[in-house]
């Protein structure tokens, strides 16, 4: 191993990423065909937020890995690669990988998988279909390959087919993300096939499986609620209006898109984003980089509240001026747009923090039925964040939605922020009324493509999970889906009907 891998491996091991990589450019430029060299700096750029060159270097890496794949047939290591691109949503240099990996070796189950999951989320479920049938000739009882496959399935139209896929699944040996993933596709076949008195025992089951996983059990389940808490007890009118006067002529401040997940903020992104003078940078990590760099300009002393009462002027320009930086990184001159929207929906969290370094900014928050939201967020499946597991139990489902909207009523009141409440019901019944009046207040005229904001959607990677509705025209049949289910919302009904009255929605007994 050469000096400069050793030294920024060790500068990783050390959580000094910028050191890192100094070594492994140092590598590149000596061995500029290593592929290790290459995908460790690739990954190092994307995790310093350099996502724009650390992509094109683990591109690179796995063309030279492809060289080697092809003499030897051994594709392993290119599909990890593969995996990589995936986790930094290069979806199109996946699918290049994915493809090449299954044209040197046929043989192997992992390629067509992976080639199957990229299609999936480039919303090409035809050849995604197509890819996992043949994995599963490559390995007929795979249980994470049945779990793929049935889904897509049932996108086909063949629902029968695919709820007997997995009630096959689950009668065999399943590992607890398995077992968890396939009672909640199980959940969501039932749910189309109106067998609605199947849907809560496979919803139950899942929860019960999660509670194994052990991303999930690494989590922090109170991190995030503790968070909630603590903004509500600490950000004051004077803490928020502290920079209300200040002038940013160099520094605009971003749109920030936000609610609770499943509220309706990923079609609302896109309508906005049909915009030709919108751009959408999607679930992004700026607002936490922003609060680490808060940090370390304290010297990591005291809570954010202190933190930010503390800070100067000079320290919020630079907190201004990162975000900029980070988002030019990522999406280059589209960062530059006038009207820059920043969607991260969880953002709602942050929103003191946020106010307090762009008191400035507008912000669009998005209103749904709060038992809609429950329901979907039950049912969807979520990589497991600090956040997305208060979703996995139907009891803390509807208390994280209360600990989240009790936040925002209190903060809207005490904000120096422009902001704008819809409720996604109106937007469905009412497309045109309103959103014209987002535009409005935004300072944008009415532009007819957003009438057609799902084929551009279709076009494109979309990061919620919500990915593949946003790209159908719209639907009404997600509106008041939980009365299908009243006998379930008993046990939550004291959490949520403060919400649900004071956001005027009617309760039926």
């Amino acid at each position: 191993m050469s000096t400069y891998m050793q030294l920024g491996q060790a500068a990783i091991q050390a959580r000094n990423t910028e050191e890192a990589v100094t070594w492994f450019t140092k590598l590149v430029e000596e061995e500029p065909k290593n592929a290790q060299a290459l995908s460790c700096l690739g990954q190092s750029l994307c995790w310093l937020g350099k996502r724009e060159q650390g992509l094109v270097h683990l591109r690179n890496a796995g063309k030279q890995l492809l060289k080697s794949a092809k003499k030897t047939k051994d594709v392993a290591l290119p599909i990890l690669l593969a995996e990589q691109l995936q986790y930094w949503e290069d979806y199109p240099g996946a699918l290049d990988l994915a493809r090449q990996v299954v044209q040197i070796n046929s043989a192997e189950l992992g390629g067509f998988r992976l080639l199957a999951v990229t299609y999936l989320r480039l919303n090409q479920n035809k050849l995604a279909l197509a890819a996992a049938r043949q994995a599963l000739k490559l390995a007929p009882d795979n249980a994470v390959i049945n779990i793929l496959l049935a889904p897509l399935e049932a996108a086909d139209g063949q629902r029968d087919v695919a709820k007997q896929r997995l009630e096959k699944v689950l009668n065999g040996q399943l590992s607890p993300e398995q077992s968890y993933r396939a009672h909640k596709e199980l959940a969501l076949i039932l749910d189309k096939q109106a067998q609605y008195s199947g849907v809560f025992p496979h919803l139950h089951a899942a929860a019960e499986a999660s509670a194994l996983i052990p991303e999930v059990q690494n989590q922090d389940a109170q991190m995030v609620p503790n968070m909630i808490k603590a903004n509500k007890a600490g950000f004051d009118h004077a803490l928020l209006s502290r920079w209300a006067d200040a002038e940013f002529p160099d520094s605009p401040a971003p749109i920030f898109l936000v609610g609770f997940l499943r509220s309706g903020t990923t079609m609302t992104q896109e309508v906005l984003g049909a915009h030709p003078d919108v751009f959408v940078s999607d679930e992004t990590d700026f607002i936490p980089a922003l609060s680490n760099e808060l940090k370390k300009l304290s010297g990591n002393v005291g809570s954010t509240i202190d933190q930010l009462k503390n800070i100067d002027f000079a320290g919020v320009l630079h907190l201004r001026q990162l975000y900029w930086e980070l988002a030019k990184s990522r999406f280059g001159d589209n960062a530059k747009r006038r009207f820059y929207l920043d969607k991260t929906t969880m953002n709602t969290i942050d929103l003191g923090l946020i106010n307090c370094i762009f008191p400035d900014a507008k912000v669009v928050f998005v209103i749904r039925d709060p038992r809609d939201i429950c329901l979907s967020c039950y049912m969807q499946i979520m990589t497991p964040t600090a956040s997305t597991i208060q979703l996995l139990n139907w009891q803390n489902t509807a208390s994280f939605y209360a600990l989240t909207m009790d936040w925002w009523l209190h903060f809207k009141q005490l904000t120096t922020m422009d902001f704008i409440e819809f409720r996604y019901e109106d937007a469905v019944t009412d497309f045109e009324g309103t959103y014209r009046q987002v535009f409005d207040f935004l300072g944008l005229d009415w532009h007819p493509d957003v009438i057609n904001f799902h084929q551009s959607a279709a076009k494109k990677h979309i990061v919620s999970p919500s990915f593949n509705q946003v790209t159908q025209p719209l639907y009404a049949t997600s509106v008041a889906r939980w009365q299908r289910y009243q006998s379930e919302f008993t046990s939550i009904s004291p959490l949520l009907e403060p919400y649900i009255n004071i956001f005027g929605y009617r309760t039926i007994n």
